[in-house]
Parts: structure tokens; C-alpha cells; sequence
């Protein structure tokens, strides 16, 4: 049974109030807390931090931030195969809340990252699930369905600007880790908000996807999902002990080859053992090309909880009279613009398919593209202001920030309503963790470009900035001459 569709929000399904309000909340606490992360790491111990180099931190930002993303592969697996949408976002709300709570608590740096274990294990459960659950209200499809992931995304990113005004200045004012407990009570909200609304959603999401193999084969699955969890949670402890004595660093380049290899996997099983027909084949290729244009734009946006952030601590005039404008506050620009702009982009996509003239979805991602790749062409700008002597302006960053919310927004929501409408119905839930699994991808990349910036050789960091300008012009020529072949490839066969 549909959700009921007599009310309406923002012109769309009630239903919708109900994702969108418990995404806001959920991005409050991630947002909130990844913009004191970088920070925290890298601040000296005499002021509450671990006092971290840039390397080691931005890795281990790296490795929380890709963890995030990765973990929704299983999650949305664990959602299709056993205990459904609904209930994935209920227990995944509550694993985040806790996760917080571990942060704002830990007295060391292994509580701290087994906090981000937690956070990390939870984020993977509701986020592709929350997700797909959008993409229930649409089974339509369609130009609509692109308009109605745009007002969930200004969810997002209501959450998303939220989030850092409170955590960052919280944490100026009276510590790091009240800052963080801010991200566990913004949490706890969107929780409640879930259960109180949830019977708007009906019946979507409230039971896994009928099995093939039926009971039988969900009972298998059960018992190979507490293996899984058992054979990592050891892992956990072996790494956590320091036996193995890999560090941040190292773990990062070991994860990169990992979840290449997983997704190579599942794109593998779609293409040869899922018995997909030759149409829905081909619509998986798509799909194939879209991750690796989505990988390269996350590498170079999710510059912002790292080498920008760091570049808003060290190197950007922050005085506003006699306030100091905290670091953190930066990164709520781009979830600022995507709320005055989102309804805009929403109105445009609109226009263009009642008009018949609708971008491509492969057109939207060449957008995209140049927009990441323009904002870095203003950061080795800036940077070329900092090796002269100067301190950078604030407008540098704003301006960076604007061109990268405008790719943000003809690339990201567009990509996850392409990703639900690329493979058939019952990978729908998993497929939104192959989405996510391009953003895990994308952030541990970006880790490793942050890691490179040195503070101590200010002068290759425009350089550095420009290396990101021409990946991203070049992965945006090589789609634009794919585009045909996209084009012929995503059209239902006659």
C-alpha cells in the first residue's frame, strides 16, 4: 500500500515530513561533529585536543567519513534482505545517538575512534534506507521524483547549516566535548521525530523485500550477518590494540583498495550472477560510469571538512570587530546556499521536463563537475594571497563555497534518484549503498589530497588546489563525450 498522498508538503506526499525532519536531525549531528573533527585531532592537548599532525588527522577524518559511506552497502542489504527500511532508520538513529555520547565522553583517542565506530556502524544502517524510503513515495518515477529528493535534500542541508553554528560555537565557548554532546542531542530529536510520524510512511519499508529463497534463505542471511559482525568486531580489537601497528595512514590505503574491490564485486554480481536482463545490464553500466563521476567530485568537495577548514583556521581573516568567527562556521555555507538555491535548481529541473527539454542525468553531472573544479580555481587564488604574505579574506571561501553548492546540487540529488531508477526494484536499498559507497570512495581520496597540504610549504598549496582544478575538467570531458552512449544505454528497451 502506497503512503497516503491526500496531505500535502511542499507539494509532496505528508509522508515526506516525516524523512525530511529525521534527516535534518541526523545531519545536524553529523555536520555538527565534523566540523569541530579536523580541529579537535590537530588541536594541541593543553587545549583539549590530541594534538595530532595534519596527515594523521585528515586520515583518520578520512577513514571515519568513508566508513560512513561504505557502511551503507551492508546496511541497505541488511534492510532489503531481513529487517526492512523502517526499522534499518530506527535502530541506526539510536546506534548515531550513542555514538555521540561515546565522543563527548571519551577521555582518550581510542574511546574517541570507537565513538566514530559506533556513528559509522549506525550512519550505514539509516542512511541508504531513509533514502530508498524517499523513493518509495515516487513510484511514478520521473521528473517528480528528481523535484522530491531536492526538498529531502534541503533537509540535509537545513540540518547540515544548523549543525556547525551550534557544535562550533558551543565548543569555543565552553569546550570541545559539549560541542559534541550538542551532535548527540540533535540525534535523539530526529529520532523521536521518526517514531512519532513513522505511520505517515504505511507500509513502505515496514518489511524486507520478499526473499528468493523465502524463509529458508532469510534465516541464512541472519546467520551470515552475525558472522560478519563477529569476524569485525575482532578485527575492531586487533587494530584498536595496536598489534597489528598500522596507523591512520596506513589503515586509509589499505581501505581505499578494500572498497574498490567490493564495488568491483557487486557491479560484477549485478552484470553476471543477479539474472539481470540484457536492458537492465546496460542500465547497471550506466550506473558504473555515474559512481566513478561521482568518486571524483566527493574528492574534491569533501576538501571542506579538511585542507578547507584548516585553510579557514590558518589562513582566512576571521575578525568581525571584536568577534572571532569560528573555523567551523565555514563549513555552513555550502548547506546555507543549498537552501536558498535548492528550491531553484528544483523549480528549473521542473521547468525543463514539462518543456520536454530535461538535462541529461550524465549532462547534470558534467555540471557538476566544473563547479567542484571552478570553486578550486578561487582556492589557488587564495592560496596565492597566503604565499605573498596576506591573509586570505573571507569572500575567498565564500565564493568557493558557492560554486561548489551549485555542482553539489546538479550532481548529488540528481545522482540518487538516477541510482534508485538504474537497477530494478529489489537492489533498490543496496544500490543507495553503492551510491554512498562513490562518497566513501571520494572522502578517503580526499583524506589523502589533505594530507598533502603541509604548513610548512604554504607555497605549493595553490599548485596543490590546481591539481584538483584539471581532474575534475577532465573527468568532466571524458563524460561529455560518453554522453551518447549513456544516453542510448539508460533508454527501456522496446
Amino acid at each position: 500500500m502506497a503512503p497516503d498522498a491526500s496531505r500535502r508538503f511542499f507539494g509532496h506526499p505528508r509522508a515526506l515530513s516525516t524523512l525530511f525532519f529525521a534527516e535534518l536531525w541526523e545531519r545536524f549531528s553529523y555536520y555538527g561533529m565534523r566540523a569541530l573533527l579536523v580541529l579537535f585531532l590537530v588541536a594541541a592537548v593543553k587545549q583539549g585536543g590530541f594534538g595530532l599532525d595534519d596527515a594523521t588527522a585528515a586520515a583518520i577524518y578520512g577513514l571515519y567519513t568513508a566508513g560512513v559511506y561504505i557502511a551503507s552497502l551492508p546496511g541497505g542489504w541488511i534492510a532489503d534482505r531481513l529487517i526492512g527500511g523502517q526499522r534499518a532508520v530506527l535502530w541506526g538513529g539510536a546506534l548515531i545517538t550513542l555514538g555521540h555520547l561515546l565522543l563527548a565522553l571519551a577521555g582518550s583517542l581510542g574511546a574517541f575512534c570507537a565513538g566514530l565506530a559506533v556513528i559509522v556502524i549506525g550512519t550505514g544502517l539509516l542512511k541508504p534506507n531513509i533514502a530508498s524510503l524517499v523513493a518509495a513515495l515516487y513510484p511514478e518515477g520521473g521528473a517528480r521524483r528528481d523535484a522530491g529528493f531536492t526538498v529531502f535534500y534541503m533537509g540535509i542541508n537545513g540540518g547540515a547549516m544548523l549543525g556547525p553554528f551550534v557544535t562550533a560555537w558551543l565548543a569555543q565557548r565552553f569546550g570541545w566535548h559539549v560541542g559534541f554532546l550538542a551532535a548527540a542531542v540533535g540525534m535523539a530529536l530526529g529520532l523521536a521525530w521518526f517514531v512519532a510520524t513513522r505511520a505517515r510512511l504505511d507500509a513502505a519499508g515496514r518489511l524486507p523485500v520478499a526473499h528468493p529463497r523465502g524463509d529458508a534463505g532469510r534465516a541464512q542471511d541472519g546467520r551470515r550477518l552475525l558472522a560478519g559482525v563477529v569476524v569485525v568486531a575482532l578485527l575492531a580489537l586487533l587494530l584498536a590494540s595496536g598489534a597489528t601497528g598500522l596507523g591512520a595512514v596506513q589503515l586509509r590505503g589499505g581501505a581505499i583498495w578494500v572498497i574498490v574491490t567490493l564495488v568491483v564485486g557487486f557491479f560484477a554480481y549485478l552484470l553476471s550472477g543477479a539474472g539481470l536482463a540484457s536492458d537492465e545490464k546496460r542500465r547497471v553500466g550506466v550506473l558504473g560510469v555515474l559512481f566513478i563521476a561521482s568518486t571524483v567530485f566527493w574528492s574534491g568537495f569533501e576538501q571542506a571538512g579538511s585542507s578547507m577548514t584548516l585553510f579557514a583556521e590558518r589562513y582566512t581573516d576571521r575578525l568581525l570587530g571584536g568577534f572571532e568567527i569560528p573555523a567551523g562556521w565555514f563549513q555552513m555555507l555550502n548547506s546555507s546556499f543549498i537552501i536558498l538555491f535548492a528550491p531553484l535548481f528544483s523549480a528549473l529541473w521542473g521547468l525543463l521536463g514539462r518543456r520536454g527539454r530535461d538535462l541529461s542525468t550524465g549532462m547534470k553531472f558534467i555540471i557538476g563537475l566544473l563547479g567542484m573544479a571552478t570553486g578550486f580555481v578561487v582556492m589557488a587564488a587564495a592560496a596565492r594571497l597566503v604565499v605573498s604574505g596576506d591573509l586570505a579574506g573571507p569572500g575567498w571561501l565564500v565564493t568557493a563555497y558557492l560554486l561548489h553548492t551549485w555542482g553539489e546540487l546538479a550532481l548529488s540529488p540528481v545522482g540518487m534518484s538516477a541510482t534508485t531508477q538504474l537497477v530494478p526494484a529489489r537492489f533498490t536499498g543496496q544500490s543507495m549503498g553503492l551510491w554512498y559507497a562513490s562518497l566513501s570512495l571520494g572522502n578517503l581520496l580526499a583524506s589523502l589530497i589533505a594530507g598533502d597540504f603541509d604548513d610548512s610549504n604554504v607555497a605549493a598549496m595553490p599548485g596543490q588546489y590546481l591539481h584538483i582544478v584539471i581532474y575534475g575538467a577532465v573527468a568532466a570531458l571524458a563524460l561529455l563525450a560518453l554522453l551518447p552512449l549513456l544516453r542510448r544505454a539508460s533508454t527501456p528497451a522496446r
